[in-house]
């Protein structure tokens, strides 16, 4: 359903009910055909329930669909709350520049200057990580390294020492590997700089400040709203209700713990595009760090999994042949959020959901919204060319490994073939996955078989080098390190 409010020219709210609005850019907005799409996407890939918030020059416009809980049949409206994994790393960014604008943190300095007991095995490798590095990722900190250090307010202090030991993906500066370790130390440093824990530290100098009363980090206090509960199933059928609402640690928060609606994430990203200023005028971010943070720092390998052309400090930087924009994605279990967000347009589109063909959903959606509200030409789905060309495959076979994920490359009668198996804290995340590798370049395949779990239909598979010569491949934005 949508809220049955609309907007005059000057972006004001009016409470006629009508479901058309015209901005002050002058284009129209059919909510009602964009209930219908969202209705009709929603069914058609075996999404239990999904919100919609779109954002047209400061004006907030919030549609929902389906149903929260399939077994309780609890209908999805525009106030109901969703998990939104990684979409967390942005608020934690947000809140190192906070920091930074202070004088508080330099971004260049090494970690040790703020937090003495970070380290990683190397003691000179320690001193060269950098805060802008953890908000990059470029530090080379893993991320799947999953570590419950229980309930109390010194768990983020307790992952941080336990991670000590954990292997780098590859040297700090040398290259992006998508860092979970890497933001739950971003983390630390907020406690350690603010005195407070991290889920305080963002309820009073972001949530409040920007007015995100349905915005929260702690499952009880989820209970307090109309909760999304999680979807597990086979791809292509309706998905049913998972074991458990949140399987994550409290100590996950940083990257991976923020809970909202869509209207309070896109409220977060009318923030970012008013320049760090609230929408009652108070001051957030200064205009620096707005910028700084979509300022490229790295080029991204995997243009793929989630459509990542480079990355600044906190944000995913897209360009859609030519339109530059910033956002980001997020997964917990059953759960998938997408934000993005196109400066030039003044727009921002945030989608929540719950479980099956989440990611369809999205590209489906997004496409359509984007071109028509933004003049944004979304890439087609990845997937390998008609012909795919022939490669010599023998440089690639052998074992990969990161914090979490054994990967094995063969070749089976010319083809490529590769087994990705769960680890360490993840080894009862899932059975190995056997996955045949489809060329698409020398160095870029398409994983078959995996479904829509790093893209809409094929998983990229990205084999690179670094810079002392050792062989790589990237998955999911992570890099994996030749081992034999």
């Amino acid at each position: 359903m949508a809220k049955n409010v609309s907007w005059d020219e000057q972006g004001n709210w009016n409470a006629k009910g009508e479901w058309g609005t015209r901005d002050s850019a002058g284009r129209n907005l059919d909510l009602a055909h964009w209930q219908s799409r969202l209705d009709e996407l929603r069914a058609k890939h075996h999404v239990p329930a999904a919100s919609l918030a779109i954002l047209v020059d400061g004006a907030v416009h919030e549609l929902a669909s389906g149903v929260l809980h399939r077994g309780t049949g609890v209908a999805a409206t525009t106030d109901s709350v969703f998990q939104m994994g990684s979409i967390a790393k942005v608020y934690t960014a947000t809140l190192i520049m906070q920091l930074a604008d202070a004088g508080q943190l330099d971004l260049d300095a090494p970690v040790v200057d703020v937090l003495p007991e970070f380290s990683v095995a190397d003691p000179e490798v320690t001193r060269a990580i950098t805060t802008r590095q953890l908000l990059s990722h470029t530090s080379g900190l893993t991320c799947d390294f999953t570590y419950d250090s229980g309930r109390g307010d010194d768990c983020l202090a307790k992952y941080v020492e336990a991670a000590k030991g954990v292997a780098l993906d590859c040297p700090p500066g040398e290259a992006l590997s998508y860092s979970g370790i890497g933001y739950n130390v971003l983390g630390r440093i907020i406690e350690v700089l603010t005195g407070k824990v991290w889920d305080e530290a963002l309820k009073d100098l972001l949530f409040t400040p920007l007015g995100l009363d349905q915005t929260m980090t702690l499952p009880e206090e989820a209970l307090r709203f109309r909760a999304a509960m999680s979807h597990l199933g086979e791809p292509g059928q309706d998905p049913d209700p998972a074991p458990s609402w949140d399987l994550m640690p409290r100590s996950a928060g940083p990257y991976g713990r923020v809970i909202a609606t869509a209207g309070d994430l896109a409220r977060l990203a009318r923030m970012h595009l008013a320049g760090g200023v609230a929408e009652d005028g108070t001051r957030v971010l200064s205009e620096k760090a707005v910028a700084l943070m979509q300022r490229r720092v790295v080029n991204s390998l995997d243009k793929w999994s989630v459509s990542a052309d480079g990355w600044g400090l906190g944000w995913t930087l897209y360009d859609w042949n030519g339109v530059q924009g910033y956002g980001h994605d997020g997964a917990s279990i059953g759960q998938y959020g997408y934000l993005r967000v196109v400066p030039s347009a003044g727009v921002a589109v945030a989608l929540l959901t719950n479980g099956g063909g989440a990611r369809e959903l999205y590209a489906a959606l997004y496409r359509e919204l984007l071109a028509e509200l933004a003049g944004v030409t979304m890439p087609d789905a990845f997937a390998p060319p008609a012909e795919p060309p022939v490669v010599d495959f023998a440089p690639l076979v052998g074992t990969y490994r990161r914090e979490g994920v054994v990967i094995t490359v063969t070749e089976r009668d010319g083809v490529g073939h590769m087994v990705y198996e769960f680890v360490d804290g993840m080894k009862d995340f899932s059975e190995p996955l056997e996955i045949d590798l489809v060329p698409v370049t020398e160095t870029v395949f398409a994983g078959t078989g995996v479904g829509a779990a790093f893209s809409e239909d094929y998983m990229p598979v990205i084999f690179s080098t670094l810079l002392d010569g050792t062989g790589c491949v990237y998955i999911g934005m992570r890099c994996g390190p030749k081992v034999a």
